[in-house]
């Protein structure tokens, strides 16, 4: 019974010293000054500001890739384009505008009334509901649709953004963030 006791204890040592709260840089937060900060926030190496959806959303996938750039498009609105691949003769492109809508977002789809979707962003990944409006059936051609799409954040940047190629409905590669 003895020889337990100091097993005991020295277990009970390593259990106490779990539960402390450590001091250092992690507490103190991020200093938004530090000049390596602001280079990697500019470049969109780490997360920008969370109230806005500006940067590029992409994920390359066995029937080719989905991909969406978002820039600024004056006060509380921005301006988006997203392709989204279903194979090598069938995409969808579309543009339009995103508006804050509570704690996600409203795309809205140019070119069809009434065609706007609800999204949200989760874990640094841009998801569109799996149902979208009937005003949205011609969005894409034949059987692809846009809902339920799920695009990974590659970049919290307006530079990257802006410089995103996507494919447009007629095959031609552009910039359609540019400007």
């Amino acid at each position: 019974m003895r020889s337990a006791s100091p097993v005991v204890a020295a277990a009970l040592l390593l259990l106490s010293g779990c539960d402390r709260h450590g001091s250092g840089a992690a507490e103190t937060g991020v200093d938004a000054d530090n000049p390596l900060e602001i280079a990697a926030r500019e470049r969109g190496v780490v997360r920008g500001d969370a109230t806005s959806p500006v940067g590029v959303f992409e994920r390359a996938h066995d029937l080719g890739r989905d991909a969406m750039c978002v820039v600024p498009d004056g006060a509380g609105q921005w301006r988006f384009a997203v392709t989204a691949a279903f194979g090598t003769s069938l995409s969808c492109a579309a543009n339009g505008t995103i508006v804050r809508d509570g704690d996600g977002w409203r795309m809205r789809f140019a070119g069809h009334e009434g065609c706007e979707a609800a999204v949200r962003e989760d874990d640094d990944e841009l998801r569109l509901p799996g149902q979208l409006p009937s005003q949205c059936a011609d969005l894409c051609p034949s059987r692809a649709s846009l809902a339920g799409l799920r695009l990974p954040r590659a970049s919290w940047s307006a530079d990257d953004a802006r410089g995103l190629q996507i494919r447009d409905a007629r095959g031609m590669i552009g910039r359609p963030c540019a400007g």
